[in-house]
């Protein structure tokens, strides 16, 4: 299966991650592998972790990583359970992370992912298809105020509150079953002035549904301190996203990581011994230059963080 990835910000992902050749490195996100291939060739002394939920990468991965080299181990996990990945390895410290966030463009050009409007398909959008929420779980049985909740949250569209209550009137009639369908609906609540401009209407609801199905969020946000934990000193932890919740997510841990004592001000001295434990790598994320835009699409939203455990 043609497993096709054009990794984003290649170079400054290798230079950020200070690449020692006898390190081990993981890619939490392994995809199409764009990125872990480069990393693989630079570590000859060293080994590749691969992460990922989706069967499918896993198996195109695999093929491209034993081009280069035969010092790479793939699971099949969530990058949330780095730490019984780590295990299982037999480590408990690496020397560089990358996480790459989102979906890759392979899921989104399989009609029968349900990840893309631009395809009739069921109503899916699972990374890993042995969870047991889907899509179609989300429209037909959340209740309209939650569906106002996760549109509105993370899909950040404006027309959410329609959006939701067409749906509800929608499946009343019949159950919502597949991309199409929802689209249509989508269309509906959107006031046709409002749709001609701008993006494909239903495209920040199905974002929204997909952050939803698949906890992305959430996901990242517990992940980080897990991440920078399992880090060796000077280990590096680069991290690829490309919503701005995503992003707001990343930059306010790196923050909180960084702080050196969180006692409020009027405290005469520090009783917390919260002590600092990254120094941040990018002060501003890294974005595409005009080259890469040109080249790759998916760059345009794409926004690169790092960070170094010194700890």
């Amino acid at each position: 299966m043609d497993f096709e990835h054009v990794p984003v910000l290649l170079e400054e992902v290798l230079e950020g991650l200070n690449i020692k050749e006898d390190g081990i490195y993981v890619d939490g996100t392994l995809g199409g592998a764009g990125h872990s291939k480069e990393i693989l060739k630079r570590i000859p002394k060293g080994h590749l972790i691969g992460i990922d939920q989706d069967q499918n990468a896993i198996d195109s991965a695999t093929e491209t990583l034993k081009e280069v080299g035969e010092n790479f181990t793939i699971y099949k996990n969530n990058y949330a359970n780095i730490q019984d990945v780590l295990e299982e390895f037999g480590v408990e410290k690496v020397s560089g992370i990358l996480l790459d966030i989102g979906v890759s463009s392979h899921q989104f050009d399989t009609p029968e992912r349900g990840f893309s409007y631009r395809f009739d398909a069921p109503l899916d959008m699972r990374m890993d298809q042995g969870n047991d929420l889907d899509a179609k779980k989300i429209v037909n049985t959340y209740s309209q105020k939650e569906l106002h909740r996760v549109i509105k949250e993370y899909g950040e569209e404006k027309w959410a509150s329609r959006i939701a209550e067409f749906i509800v009137k929608e499946r009343e009639e019949k159950e919502i079953e597949t991309t199409f369908e929802l689209v249509e609906i989508i269309k509906k609540a959107i006031p046709s002035k409002a749709r001609r401009n701008g993006p494909h209407p239903a495209k920040r609801t199905f974002q929204a549904l997909r952050i939803e199905v698949n906890n992305e969020l959430g996901v990242l946000e517990d992940t980080i301190p897990k991440m920078v934990d399992a880090l060796e000193a000077g280990g590096r932890l680069a991290i690829i996203t490309f919503h701005s919740l995503e992003d707001r997510i990343v930059k306010d841990i790196f923050k909180s990581l960084y702080i050196d004592c969180i006692c409020p001000p009027e405290f005469p001295v520090c009783v917390c011994d919260k002590k600092r434990e990254i120094e941040i790598i990018t002060r501003k994320p890294i974005v595409s230059g005009k080259e890469e835009l040109e080249k790759n699409n998916r760059a345009h939203s794409a926004k690169l963080r790092i960070a170094e455990k010194i700890v």
